[in-house]
């Protein structure tokens, strides 16, 4: 056996072995938090969006003054040597340059607009990437338990069947039935081991599953308990999705985005205005000295666009492109909504019309299969009635399990088309973690007072009809984000 393959069969043993031991009772709560606290997926989004706050940093740069320093040493010799003088000479410099801008025609506020617009774009993104975590542990709670339900339900069908194949036998040995009785039961007790066998193998599948988004295996996991209440109304639970559904938000904000960076390619149309002061001294390198020349300068600046060969409108024509993509992103993004909060919203209706069907007939079922027994046994009844009524009530036991994993998922899939399934939102006391705290932080690094001021200057020329917000958690107006995706060409 190669090394790789020996490394492979170790490691897929370990897993199987950690799968296969049981770890402590736990619940769909201890589940969330641990999802919610090491989650891969999950803190690299929060990384992400820790990443996308500096953007707004770096927009904000453009308000700020630069200073640089330089220095340099020289040495010349010239061949042939001069007449008068020295053929060798050196020197040394130092030089000190600040730049201060003070009007750039907008374009650096409306850089700064739309690095706030992504800023709140990635927190509706981490929310949704959050909900889809929080959604893909309740599925994954909800397989375990289910698959670990149906489990039982077979091996308790197995050793049913065992006794029928043992009172069959018996009942031929003194010639009350047939062979035929006989080889039928047989054939359910070699089918209820094959499918023991599959139910086995999708209870390790779903406890995999489990351990991937959790990062533990499942113990003996506690009943599913109620989820958060939903609106019982389709057009209450549509109102909601369209205010709160993170992807549409996300989408918003990028139009909201696309908008600034319209505004940010018009600006280039405009002048720019700047201070800019420098010092500078000049001397020999041997012996070094920096005092020979000395030179002062400051001035006032400013750049009028006149030609440049057509890169400003292309620009503008491209950011105009983008918006209307973005437009039409938030459109998509509405009926997506519309879709998703259709289907959920139908699927826990049927999965609780199924759920109580399924009640009914898991009664129905027991009493069916004790009667058809109790006939057997007098001889109304023949071994493939009793086979036939046993295997119909484990179909309706198993579905009645299925079904009631399937309006708890389906309760999940509306709670996230809502935009209400976040960790918070399941579970009070988990720590909540706030992407505005690193943004409260990160956001005045390297600021100068007199930057307001300059802001306020580059905002007096604007292309914009509305101004982007300004606030990291200036969120957008519920009623009106409501009318606007519903008006929406």
């Amino acid at each position: 056996m190669s090394l790789r393959r020996l490394l492979s069969a170790t490691v897929a043993t370990a897993v199987l072995t950690c799968l296969a031991q049981p770890a402590a009772a736990e619940d769909l709560r201890d589940a969330i938090i641990l999802a919610y606290q090491t989650n891969p997926t999950l803190l690299a989004q929060r990384s992400q969006q820790r990443a996308t706050d500096e953007s707004y940093v770096q927009a904000r740069a453009g308000l700020r003054p630069q200073v640089e320093a330089s220095a340099g040493v020289g040495y010349v010799r010239q061949w042939p040597a001069p007449l008068f003088g020295s053929d060798e000479s050196n020197s040394s410099s130092a030089t000190i340059q600040l730049t201060q801008p003070l009007y750039t025609g907008g374009r650096v506020a409306h850089g700064i607009d739309a690095a706030m617009a992504g800023v709140e774009r990635g927190r509706e993104s981490l929310r949704n990437v959050e909900q889809q975590i929080m959604l893909a542990v309740i599925q994954a709670y909800a397989d375990v338990i289910r698959d670990s339900e149906i489990l039982r339900i077979r091996e308790t069908n197995l050793s049913v069947l065992q006794r029928q194949l043992e009172e069959a036998e018996a009942r031929f040995e003194v010639g009350e039935i047939t062979r035929t009785d006989v080889a039928q039961a047989q054939a359910r007790l070699a089918a209820s081991e094959a499918d023991l066998a599959g139910a086995r193998a999708q209870l390790e599948i779903s406890r995999a599953g489990y351990t991937a988004v959790v990062g533990q295996a499942p113990g003996t996991l506690a009943a599913m308990p109620d989820l958060p209440a939903t609106p019982a109304d389709f057009d209450m639970a549509l109102d909601v999705a369209l205010v709160e559904n993170p992807e549409l938000r996300a989408a918003m904000w990028n139009l909201e985005a696309a908008d600034a960076a319209v505004a940010a390619a018009r600006s280039e149309y405009l002048p720019s205005a700047g201070l800019s002061a420098s010092y500078g001294t000049a001397g020999t390198a041997a012996p070094f000295g920096l005092d020979d020349q000395q030179t002062l300068r400051g001035g006032f600046n400013v750049s009028v666009p006149l030609y440049a060969a057509g890169i400003h409108n292309s620009r503008v024509r491209q950011s105009l492109e983008q918006a209307n993509s973005a437009q039409l992103g938030v459109e998509g993004a509405r009926r997506g909504v519309l879709q998703d909060v259709a289907s959920s919203f139908a699927q826990v209706l049927s999965a609780t019309s199924a759920l109580t069907a399924s009640e009914q007939q898991v009664r129905a079922a027991r009493i069916a299969a004790e009667g058809v027994r109790q006939e057997a046994q007098v001889g109304l009844r023949t071994t493939l009635d009793v086979l036939n009524q046993e295997l119909e009530l484990r179909n309706a036991e198993i579905a009645y399990v299925s079904a009631h994993r399937n309006r708890y998922v389906a309760q999940a899939l509306l709670l996230s088309a809502l935009g209400g399934l976040e960790g918070p939102d399941l579970v009070g006391e988990v720590p909540a973690y706030d992407p505005a705290d690193n943004f409260s932080r990160v956001r005045s690094a390297g600021g100068v007072p007199w930057e307001v001021a300059i802001e306020g200057l580059d905002r007096l020329a604007t292309f914009r009809q509305t101004p982007a917000p300004d606030e990291p958690n200036a969120p957008i107006d519920d009623q009106l984000a409501a009318e606007v995706i519903r008006t929406a060409p």
